[in-house]
Order: C-alpha cells, then sequence, then structure tokens
C-alpha cells in the first residue's frame, strides 16, 4: 500500500494532539518521510522511522542555520522561537553548525558539567519538597500549574544565577513562552525581547563583579563569562543567547516529562505500583529506567526541531531538495516496532532503551542530567509523599496544549489523602520563604480550543 492509495492522517488538529501515536503508526508504515504543511504555513517533511530518525539526527548535510532555509515569503520568520532574532538570541546551540557549534558547546560544557548538576541535587529536593508542602495539606492539586511548572523554572533560575528577588519575572516570561500553542505570538516575542534586555544586564553586573578565581558552587551565568578555549572567550551576545536556551529549552522539556511522566503512571497503576514499591525499599535502579521509559513512551519534545537540507539528500528512500526543512517525529520513531518490542506498552523495567527523547549526535541535549535529576526527584517525591494519588477528573477530559515540538498536559489535577500542613496552607508558601513563588500566582495555561 503506498501513501497516495491511502489517505494520510490530519495531523496537528487537537484531536491528534490528544493521541498522536496511531497518526504516527500509519505514517511509519505508509509515508515513513513524508511532505506536510504545518499550521504555520510552512512545508516540511517529517521523518517518523527510528533508523531514519537517528541517522537524519546525526547527518551534518542537514544544517540548523535557519539561513538555509529555501522559504517562501509567506513563510518567513516561522521556524524558529517567536522574537530571538530581533533580540539577538540567534547564537545559540538550536542555531549553529560545525565549527561555531563545536566551540560554544565546548565552552558551554564547561560550565555545565555533570559534577555541577549532581552537587545541584540537593537544591532540586529542597524546590520539590516546598512545593509539595504548598499543597499537601489540601488532598488536591493541579500538578502543572502547581508544581511540574514552577520547579524547572526555580532550578535553572538557581543554576543560572539569577537572583531570588526576580525569579518571578522569569516564571512570568516562562509562563508567556509555554503558551504558544494557543497564546498571541507577539506575546511570546515580548517575553523574549524582555528576557534578553534582562539577561545582558545581569551578565554585564556578574563580569563586573566576576572573582579572579572560581569559587565554590559558582552560578552558571558566571562560568559561561568564565569559560574560555586557548583564550577564546564567549561574548556577551553569546553568554545570552546560550543562558537564554538553556532556560527556553529546559524549563519547558521538564514540565512536560514531570506531567507526561506523572499521567502516565497513573493511568497504568501496575507499573505505578511496581515504581512504588521500588522506591519504599530504597531503591534507585528502577526510578532510573523509569525515567528512560517514560521520556520513551511519551516524552515531552514531540518533534526534535528544525533542520534544513543545505544540498539534496536521500533520507528514507525520499529525495529531499536543497533548502527543504526537516523534522525528526521523536515521539514516532519511539515506538517504531522496528527497534523496540512492544513500543505502545509501558515497561519501566525496560533496558534495551536507546531512546530519542534527548536527541542523538552532536545537538544531543546539553541539559539532559539536569532533566532527569529533576525527572527523578520530582516523580519519587510525588510518589511517596502523597497517599492514594489519583487523577480527579476523567483521563477524556484533560487538555494537551497544542504546538509543534513540544507534548504537553495543559493541567493535571490530582486528588490525594491529605498529609501534613492544615488545608489553609497557600500553594508554595515553603519555597516563598526561600525568595520564590510557586508558580500558579500570575500564570494560566493557554485555555484555547
Amino acid at each position: 500500500m503506498t501513501e497516495h492509495e491511502t489517505p494520510a492522517p490530519e495531523l496537528f488538529t487537537w484531536e491528534f494532539a490528544t493521541d498522536p501515536y496511531p497518526a504516527y503508526a500509519w505514517l511509519r508504515e505508509h509515508a515513513p518521510v513524508h511532505r506536510t504543511r504545518l499550521p504555520s504555513g510552512v512545508e516540511a517533511w517529517l521523518v517518523t522511522r527510528y533508523a531514519d530518525a537517528r541517522q537524519t539526527l546525526a547527518d551534518q548535510r542537514l544544517s540548523k542555520n535557519p539561513a538555509h532555509h529555501d522559504e517562501p515569503a509567506h513563510a518567513k520568520g516561522r521556524t524558529g522561537i517567536p522574537g530571538e532574532r530581533k533580540a539577538e538570541l540567534m547564537t545559540h546551540l538550536l542555531n549553529i553548525d560545525p565549527p561555531d557549534h563545536t566551540r560554544l558547546r565546548r565552552l558551554v560544557s564547561k560550565a555545565f558539567t555533570p559534577r555541577r548538576v549532581a552537587e545541584f541535587g540537593a537544591r532540586v529536593q529542597e524546590l520539590t519538597d516546598g512545593l509539595i508542602d504548598g499543597f499537601e495539606g489540601r488532598g488536591s492539586a493541579d500538578l502543572i500549574h502547581e508544581f511540574a511548572f514552577p520547579l524547572p523554572i526555580y532550578a535553572i533560575c538557581d543554576m543560572l544565577g539569577v537572583p531570588r528577588e526576580d525569579q518571578d519575572d522569569f516564571r512570568d516570561w516562562a509562563g508567556m513562552m509555554i503558551r504558544h500553542g494557543g497564546g498571541p505570538r507577539g506575546g511570546v516575542a515580548r517575553s523574549v525581547k524582555k528576557m534578553r534586555g534582562y539577561l545582558a544586564e545581569l551578565i554585564h553586573r556578574k563580569r563586573a563583579a566576576l572573582p579572579a578565581e572560581p569559587v565554590p558552587g559558582e552560578d552558571l551565568i558566571s562560568g559561561l563569562i568564565r569559560a574560555s578555549d586557548h583564550g577564546e572567550h564567549l561574548t556577551e551576545n553569546e553568554a545570552a543567547a546560550m543562558a537564554f536556551i538553556l532556560l527556553f529549552a529546559g524549563f519547558e522539556t521538564t514540565v512536560n516529562l514531570i506531567g507526561n511522566g506523572l499521567y502516565a503512571l497513573l493511568t497504568h497503576p501496575g507499573e505505578r505500583a511496581r515504581l512504588e514499591s521500588s522506591l519504599r525499599a530504597g531503591e534507585s535502579g528502577l526510578l532510573e529506567t523509569a525515567v528512560e521509559e517514560l521520556l520513551r513512551y511519551d516524552g515531552p519534545v514531540e518533534l526534535a526541531t528544525w533542520r534544513f537540507a543545505t544540498e539534496d539528500v536521500r533520507i528514507g528512500g525520499q529525495d529531499i531538495a536543497a533548502g527543504d526543512p526537516v523534522l525528526v517525529v521523536l515521539a514516532a520513531a519511539d515506538r517504531d516496532p522496528e527497534r523496540f518490542d512492544g513500543p505502545d506498552t509501558l515497561d519501566l523495567t525496560r533496558r534495551d532503551n536507546p531512546h530519542l527523547g534527548y536527541g542523538h549526535g552532536i545537538h544531543y541535549c546539553l541539559g539532559a542530567p539536569l532533566a532527569r535529576l529533576e525527572g527523578q526527584t520530582a516523580l519519587a517525591t510525588l510518589l511517596t509523599r502523597l497517599p492514594d494519588l489519583r487523577l480527579a477528573v476523567d483521563p477524556a477530559d484533560l487538555r494537551w496544549r497544542g504546538g509543534l515540538i513540544m507534548r504537553g498536559l495543559r493541567t493535571l489535577p490530582v486528588e490525594f489523602a491529605p498529609v501534613g500542613p492544615s488545608a489553609t496552607a497557600s500553594p508554595g508558601a515553603s519555597v516563598q520563604r526561600s525568595g520564590g513563588e510557586s508558580g500558579e500566582e500570575g500564570w494560566t495555561p493557554d485555555r484555547s480550543s
């Protein structure tokens, strides 16, 4: 059967957003490299099979630089983060190729080491406990508003070195960005512009006060300023762009990892019970494989970010012209039965699991260790601290944010047996004492339909 004999499923509708996996299964079988018009009007190729996806992610003939897009007039400026070009935030790892990518990643890696992430574990746990303190006495919560959203925002702000008194501004800007599926495009661009101005000022202040030698626990922005390779430093624009993309790319992926992951556990009681039993026994091995399986099963990033053919290429038997955009569908590749046994089954013990949830090749996610740490800490703490945790609504009533790259729930209402503080405790009170708020006040998810 060919693509032309059977009509392709309708993509990017609200129904599709709820459960895209049947459509992706059809594409893998009938049109594994499929050209489609996106909601923005841009035409792009979707790559859906695992082998093709892995090859494409590592193919250096596919550029990350939007300058290689042979875009028609109606599609100009619709392939990146709204406002990043005008805000001079283009020189980050998602938009550049070697040798600039190699240089910047090497410099940034010096300030974003696994050791730094591991040392940050205690702060992630503190933030996690503080947020749960704010609602555990009520017996109910919206775990997107009150937990999954604020946790990575405050974590990455702390790691970057954003002063506590300024972190609510970052929460508001990030809230506008996460609404991009239905909110006004101009609103995202305005938030990007405000963030750019703030980061420029913060980098200038930190550069002026930077001690000659690193100090224990030095923040990430100071590390970016200090980073050098054979005497070559990041420019101020590069440092601002890198701080921006670490926040922009890092927070929403973690929001969705926690939200999607918890939803999967709540709708698979057998797997959840297995994980809870392991946690009660003080084990960590199942938690680690569980997070990897949740990343594969319903991961936070549905499509990898934009790539553009720099010459005519052939992917999966399909000819792609120079200048054409290519989007690797990670969600489809990670459920390819040619690579994964029982791909539509959630199996927290899965060992053979080379999922593409954080990409592959030179653009593999630099922040993956931090996201894994946050995901493991968040899920383990929620499951152990909230007795009888359950969905407060029918799964059919939940809504997913419409968007191209990310996949995540708008809300996740839950109920549980009240514990700890009284029911009158205000959300996020514990975190406020540490200099922040829960993220519920001043932020509401996209409610368009």
